[in-house]
């Protein structure tokens, strides 16, 4: 029997700036990344993308599964409010970094998010800060405590977020780990576009009815060909007026982008 056609969706990336709770927050400027937050949220419903992730970037992290209570509750608020300024159909997600996952799912639980985004949901890998060592048993037990099923996991299997240590583990293998242990979908992607095509062919292969989101890395010139492959993607630099996380959201470039995700050829579910 066929299957239905399947559309691609895409997220633009809101990076926050440091949060309350963490060293390099500055005094009294909480509210100005709430407003840039949902302004920037706006832009990206204006120009046409599906929804968003809230992703703090507080420049240092702990590497555990968990989050100063500040911390929290701005990521709560900021939720909160880009919830309520965009469209019913604009999905938001959240991701605290770096592997703060049960806030994460907190936060979407509470505050009306679709989503969240897991750096390392299985296996470990390792960062600037440190070994991270996920345990997807505490995830799912937490998950079930606060009834957030209807919040999707996407968890990164090979992303500037997660690389297993080594390479010892093909990626498929690591992505079909992620969705025996209660992923939704696969997030994954390397600046070489041939080698985001052999990793996407990989996950296929492994787990085929696993939707595969992009970890980034695409343009508008690439677009066409690396979004073509996957199931979704997540979009950053690209959306920005100079190409910097740190810009505030371009509707036109959204809007731009967008036009080429829309023009490509449904893909057929397996």
């Amino acid at each position: 029997m066929a299957q239905p056609a399947r559309t691609r969706t895409c997220y633009g990336v809101l990076h926050l700036a440091p949060l309350p709770g963490t060293p390099f927050y500055e005094a009294g400027s909480f509210r100005h990344n709430l407003a840039r937050a949902v302004e920037s949220a706006r832009a990206l419903d204006r120009g046409g993308a599906h929804g968003c992730l809230i992703q703090t970037a507080d420049r240092v992290y702990g590497v555990e599964d968990d989050c100063d209570p500040a911390r929290l509750a701005a990521v709560a608020l900021i939720t909160e409010a880009v919830r309520a300024a965009t469209r019913p159909t604009f999905e938001v997600g959240v991701q605290i970094m770096r592997n703060a996952t049960r806030a994460s799912l907190a936060a979407a639980k509470v505050c009306g998010g679709s989503f969240v985004r897991v750096g390392a949901l299985v296996g470990e890998t390792l960062s600037w800060q440190g070994r991270v060592a996920p345990d997807p048993a505490a995830v799912m037990a937490y998950r079930r405590t606060i009834d957030a099923w209807d919040v999707r996991v996407v968890a990164d299997v090979f992303s500037m977020h997660y690389k297993w240590p080594g390479g010892e583990r093909p990626v498929g293998e690591v992505a079909r780990a992620a969705v025996n242990a209660g992923a939704d979908a696969i997030c994954l992607g390397d600046p070489d576009e041939a080698r985001t095509l052999e990793l996407i062919a990989q996950v296929r292969r492994a787990s085929p009815t696993a939707p595969i989101y992009l970890a980034g890395h695409t343009d508008h010139e690439n677009a066409a060909r690396l979004v073509d492959a996957a199931d979704g993607v997540f979009v950053a630099g690209c959306f920005t007026a100079d190409g910097s996380f740190s810009s505030d959201v371009s509707e036109e470039r959204v809007r731009s982008y967008m036009d080429i995700v829309d023009s490509l050829a449904p893909r057929r579910s397996a």
